[in-house]
């Protein structure tokens, strides 16, 4: 719950408000994300919301690993870190204090991977940097760099828990494009 909480404070809306646009989902493309960010208020704006989103995954993680951390350990703790993540995640996407209507979770998305398994994540992150250099599509870019985020640790051994977070973290990535 604390985790989904946190992803639920968007920083993309926040920061709008902040730079003077009241909500950054009337504007752009209508997505509350760091991309529609850059592309609406500036590069300032967007490195914030970046941050933001970055952040609330992150610190979610590390309050599992915290909290739970005194009381379980091992592949346990592991599989609460994915709930968290994920939780995390599905705020930022659809979050309670905003109508339910955020962002597509790409960042919050890789900072968890980041957190969860830092080399396979940067894979993952280059995989996709790589589809928006050539094709200058974001969407295309997060869209393959999350369909690959499944295929990559089935084909590296992941453990069962590991692919169904990544499976469940490009289901929501997936969706949250569909209409790109």
């Amino acid at each position: 719950v604390i985790a989904y909480l946190l992803g639920s404070i968007n920083s993309s809306i926040l920061i709008g408000k902040f730079f003077g646009v009241k909500d950054i989902r009337k504007h752009g493309s209508g997505n509350a994300g760091a991309t529609n960010t850059l592309r609406t208020i500036g590069k300032k704006a967007a490195i914030l919301a970046l941050v933001g989103d970055a952040l609330k995954g992150v610190i979610a993680v590390l309050l599992t690993r915290f909290v739970l951390g005194m009381f379980i350990e091992g592949d346990m703790l592991r599989i609460a870190e994915y709930i968290s993540s994920v939780s995390a995640v599905l705020g930022h996407n659809f979050p309670i204090f905003f109508q339910f209507k955020g962002g597509k979770g790409i960042v919050t998305t890789a900072a968890v991977g980041l957190m969860a398994d830092p080399l396979m994540a940067l894979v993952v992150i280059a995989i996709g940097v790589i589809v928006i250099a050539i094709s200058k599509y974001v969407s295309l870019g997060s869209v393959t760099a999350m369909i690959s985020y499944p295929i990559l640790v089935i084909i590296t051994g992941g453990d069962i828990p590991y692919i169904i977070f990544s499976g469940v973290l490009m289901a929501l990535a997936v969706i949250k494009h569909r209409a790109n």
